[in-house]
């Protein structure tokens, strides 16, 4: 397999065009109107903070003297581009309360859902911050220097099994109290549906732009390995992986990030999982470090999660091709939105904004080793 190029410490991406003070202020409004014995303190916007939904930091300090530490969740700023069309903040809000109440998987406190764009200057909903160390992804975990990098083989291991687990129990969540996930779009099953879905995303992501040959192929891929049987239907999370749990030594604490969750097929979260941390091994190997090659192993990853839930994945060369064309629209977005904001140019080669491009050709070819 050809590996990619290597990463370029390229400054980040702008995420938003919105004023943190005027976001501040507007907050401690909302929050005197439905608390009028809080205040807000300590608001901070995390430099890491997400492609799509903005994630804002603050503190609820009570009259009593007790402090709160909550997390603000806010649909994405129209103005910057956005990473989707639409951000329902009411869904992930929904999906979030329907994890907790099912299941074991550990879901943060949510405090309170704003529907009306008004106060805040869009949709959002507030979390108690949940305390706990979340694996890079910039620079990613696979690289040396952060602690998930400096572990132990036998806490990765503990780490790659607890968060197997967690999958597993997610898929346990009630897909008959799920129907607020389900898809408008044409399909006899949800897996036609999901694809159909991200058609329309990537016809959405090159409206005005230029297509992406590669991308096109990818899809031409999928049906040519579309399986013979989807399997059982569940709630999936959509962008499972671990950057998006939030971990106490090596054990979850908090699962994050429900934008991207859908019905459909154990396997969706199942080859996302497995293909992102591909994403940044294939990237750090290519920068001539080693990364970490026993780290979520697909083949090791199905065993574990057959073990945990009775379910043997099956299909996974679709499902790992699946998420790497899904990835690849959302870096084509990314790469675009640079171009909307002059970050840099646009390139005579769509492709070439698509970090993992020789990975998903060999997939997309029959030539990946998995």
């Amino acid at each position: 397999m050809t590996a990619p190029e290597t990463p370029r410490r390229a400054p980040r991406p702008r995420t938003t065009t919105r004023d943190p003070e005027l976001l501040r202020d507007r907050l401690a409004v909302w929050i005197a109107d439905r608390q009028p014995d809080a205040t807000v303190a300590e608001l901070t916007v995390p430099r890491s903070n997400g492609m799509s939904s903005e994630t804002v930091l603050f503190d609820l300090r009570h009259a009593d003297g007790s402090v709160q530490p909550c997390v603000l969740r806010l649909a994405a700023d129209p103005n910057a581009y956005t990473v989707f069309p639409a951000y329902d903040m009411e869904r992930q809000y929904r999906c979030m309360e329907l994890v907790a109440a099912h299941t074991k998987a550990p879901v943060p406190r949510l405090l309170r859902l704003e529907t009306d764009p008004g106060p805040l200057g869009a949709p959002a909903f507030v979390m108690e911050r949940v305390d706990g160390r979340v694996p890079p992804d910039l620079m990613p975990y696979t690289y040396g220097g952060n602690w998930l990098h400096q572990a132990s083989g036998a806490e990765r291991a503990q780490l790659q099994r607890a968060s197997v687990e967690l999958l597993a129990e997610l898929h346990r969540a009630p897909v008959a109290e799920a129907g607020f996930l389900r898809s408008r779009a044409p399909g006899d099953t949800p897996l036609r549906q999901h694809v159909n879905e991200q058609r329309a995303y990537y016809d959405w992501v090159v409206r005005g732009r230029a297509a992406s040959p590669l991308i096109e192929r990818a899809f031409a891929a999928l049906e040519r390995l579309w399986p013979a049987d989807p399997g059982e239907t569940v709630l999936s999370w959509g962008d499972a992986r671990i950057g998006n749990v939030i971990y106490r030594g090596f054990t979850p604490a908090a699962v994050l990030d429900w934008e991207m969750a859908a019905l459909g097929p154990r396997e969706l979260d199942l080859g996302w999982f497995v293909f992102l941390h591909r994403f940044f091994q294939d990237l750090t190997v290519a920068s001539g470090q080693p990364g970490l090659p026993d780290f979520l192993d697909r083949d090791t990853v199905a065993a574990q999660y057959a073990e945990a839930s009775g379910h043997t994945p099956h299909d996974l060369d679709f499902f790992t091709l699946y998420a790497a064309l899904r990835h690849a629209v959302v870096m084509l977005r990314i790469g675009y939105r640079q171009v909307h904001f002059g970050e840099t140019e646009a390139p005579a080669d769509p492709d070439s904004l698509i970090l993992h491009r020789a990975t998903l050709e060999a997939m997309a070819e029959g030539r990946y080793a998995a």
